[in-house]
């Protein structure tokens, strides 16, 4: 087994913010494992939360790792062997991405059917960050208009409280009256206790379909306390990195949003939506500053979810990686062995 490294700057056509900050664009590594002559690729998106914020140091630590002599050890053995050497869980999603990668390319199978999934049925989410109205309202026509969009997924939690969440929701639902789109929020751990249950109450009469990460991580003690006669469903994100969180948290959520850069890569995923439909919750992929690499190998895994958040590579200008696209509101793996995604000719 070989590895070799790409580092990519990736700019976002907007700037992304949410309750923890801005977020302009990123430099990814990205990492292609070769064995038997075939070659599989994986992505890092950077993030301070998740333990690495440097392409560099992601290298550098993957550089490390594979001279332990992981070579010869099974995809599942690698990434426990990766959490026992404390690798980031977002460097650690690179190589797991890269691994079956290569190993569907191998079996000449795309990445979903490796899985034994079906194509996915469900449309995703398109996200617009915090914002003042007057750009809610610009943006609108530039998400939706001709796109083939069918839910928007709005962020709350702003630094100015619920009452700037409230101007800008309320503009969401009247710049997007003449659209057929359903919407739903994720407040990024932005809320307490109290202005979790009374926005809960106050979306709902809206026609919200869901709220996503209502309290800060770290604060699940609070739980059952804005479940209890909930207005909507309550997904979890940041609370859940692991299987193992599931049990914890499974009486008091709805469902749970697996992020591949949180959760170390598609091995986890697996067990993740495994462990969640074992607990009788629905289950949701979101997505971090990914390009279509990421977001196809993503893509591989939603024919069996109830939620789908891939959106990160449409909001890239440009997008190094061809793969799955936005199909009728869907983004739709396609038939290739693998994941699907390609490195685009410029950046060879």
């Amino acid at each position: 087994m070989k590895l070799a490294y790409k580092i990519i700057h990736l700019k976002k056509r907007f700037p992304l913010r949410i309750s923890r900050g801005l977020v302009t664009g990123s430099d990814n590594l990205f990492v292609s494992v070769t064995k038997n002559r075939i070659t599989g690729w994986g992505e890092m998106a950077p993030s301070s939360t998740l333990g690495n914020e440097s392409a560099l140091d992601a290298k550098q630590l993957l550089e490390g790792f594979y001279n332990t002599g992981i070579s010869d050890l099974s995809i599942s053995e690698i990434y426990q062997r990766g959490k026992e050497f404390n690798l980031p869980l977002c460097v650690l999603a690179a190589l797991d991405i890269a691994l079956w990668d290569q190993l569907a390319k191998e079996s000449n199978l795309p990445l979903y059917k490796l899985f034994g999934f079906p194509l996915p049925k469900v449309a995703t989410s398109v996200t617009i960050g915090i914002n003042p109205p007057e750009v809610v309202k610009e943006r609108m026509p530039i998400l939706l208009d001709g796109t083939g969009v069918r839910y928007l997924k709005v962020k709350l939690g702003s630094k100015d409280g619920v009452e700037a969440d409230k101007a800008m929701f309320s503009q969401v639902v009247e710049s997007t009256k003449k659209y057929n789109v359903g919407l739903r929020v994720d407040a990024n751990g932005g809320w307490d206790v109290n202005n979790a249950i009374h926005m809960m109450k106050w979306l709902a009469n809206l026609g919200v379909d869901y709220v996503e990460q209502p309290l800060v991580h770290g604060m699940e003690e609070d739980l059952p306390a804005i479940f209890k006669n909930r207005p909507l469903p309550i997904y979890v994100d940041e609370s859940c990195h692991f299987s193992t969180d599931i049990p914890k948290w499974a009486t008091y959520v709805d469902g749970v949003n697996m992020k591949l850069m949180k959760c170390g890569g598609l091995t986890e995923a697996l067990r993740i939506i495994a462990t969640a439909k074992a607990f009788g919750l629905k289950t949701m992929i979101g997505c971090m500053g990914e390009s279509s690499l990421s977001i196809s190998a993503g893509a591989s895994l939603t024919g069996v979810l109830d939620h789908v958040d891939l959106d990160s590579q449409l909001n890239l200008d440009p997008d190094p990686f061809s793969g799955a696209q936005l199909t009728n509101g869907i983004i739709m793996p396609n038939n290739r062995p693998g994941h699907g995604a390609i490195l685009k000719e410029e950046y060879l």
